[in-house]
């Protein structure tokens, strides 16, 4: 192998090259702006229950979670697309258990969207719960509850834009693991294609002459036959 690499530094070069190019964008990333929101869908007023956020059943959790799915479907994706959200955005149920058996209980939901403006990343947040309750308005009115009677959607946390940072001294070994399999990878292969075309071009070489002796000799041979034959 290392005979190998040594053979075909040319192609580790162009590599190592193309891994300082990567490098730089390690360095010098595009500063990126995550917006994070919390929502959470209420039941209605009632005598027994006049506080709403003491009445959270997980029923409740299961219908925000089917808006969730919505959203999160290829029409759900065009929706939002339409309504002018850009940029990366996530829908993130809010987890009241554990890794290990996670039971969605509570029915608050993350709102997060990622853009390289932080007012763009705001808005993108709000559009994004604007139409998790329309969806939550449509499911109810679809089953034609009285309005008295139907959940609201309440945002508990308004959209607050952080800027996104990340370790550079991580980036940089990644880059450099990467460029250093892509390389030996990248050489290897070259070598395996290089020699079989050289040996194929050997074996043409070595074949040609003796084709060539061959024909003259026949060649050679039908003359006196013909002259015979005269």
């Amino acid at each position: 192998m290392f005979r190998t690499l040594r053979r075909r530094w040319y192609v580790l070069v162009l590599v190592a090259v193309l891994a300082g190019t990567g490098a730089l964008q390690v360095l010098r990333p595009t500063r990126t702006y995550v917006s994070s929101a919390i929502v959470v869908l209420k039941p209605p007023v009632t005598g027994s229950q006049p506080n709403q956020l003491a009445n959270l059943q997980p029923p409740l959790a299961a219908v925000s979670y089917a808006a969730v799915q919505q959203l999160e479907s290829p029409a759900g994706a065009d929706e939002l697309r339409a309504a002018g959200v850009a940029g990366t955005y996530r829908l993130i149920p809010r987890n009241s258990g554990t890794s290990v058996t996670p039971r969605y209980l509570i029915p608050s939901l993350q709102v997060q969207a990622e853009h390289t403006e932080p007012a763009a990343a705001n808005l993108a947040v709000l559009k994004v719960v604007e139409a998790y309750t329309k969806h939550i308005t449509a499911m109810q009115a679809e089953q034609q509850i009285p309005e008295p009677a139907r959940m609201s959607v309440t945002l508990l946390v308004p959209p607050t834009a952080v800027a996104q940072t990340g370790t550079k001294s991580r980036g940089l070994a990644g880059t450099a693991l990467l460029a250093g399999v892509c390389g030996v990878a990248a050489a290897l292969w070259t070598d395996q294609v290089v020699t079989r075309r050289n040996r194929r071009r050997r074996e043409s070489a070595d074949t040609g002459p003796e084709s060539e002796a061959g024909a003259d000799a026949e060649a050679r041979s039908r003359v006196p036959a013909a002259a015979a034959a005269r």
